[in-house]
């Protein structure tokens, strides 16, 4: 059986981290940025854990990385 590929668009949006966990970035931060209060943009600009439900669905995407 050929080996599964990467998902092209999931490699450059996830990443694993060293305990194996799903990271990602926050969605919401490219524009109408004026309504959006500075602790709420700063909050956004960091990385955080994809929740497990959803991981298990990226985890097939990015298999090898």
């Amino acid at each position: 059986m050929p080996k599964m590929k990467t998902h092209s668009g999931a490699k450059k949006r996830f990443k694993k981290t060293g305990t194996g966990k799903i990271a990602r970035a926050h969605a919401f931060t490219s524009h109408i940025l004026e309504k959006k209060s500075p602790k709420r943009k700063r909050s956004l600009r960091k990385s955080t854990v994809m929740h497990k439900s959803d991981a298990k669905r990226i985890e097939r995407l990015i298999a090898y990385l």
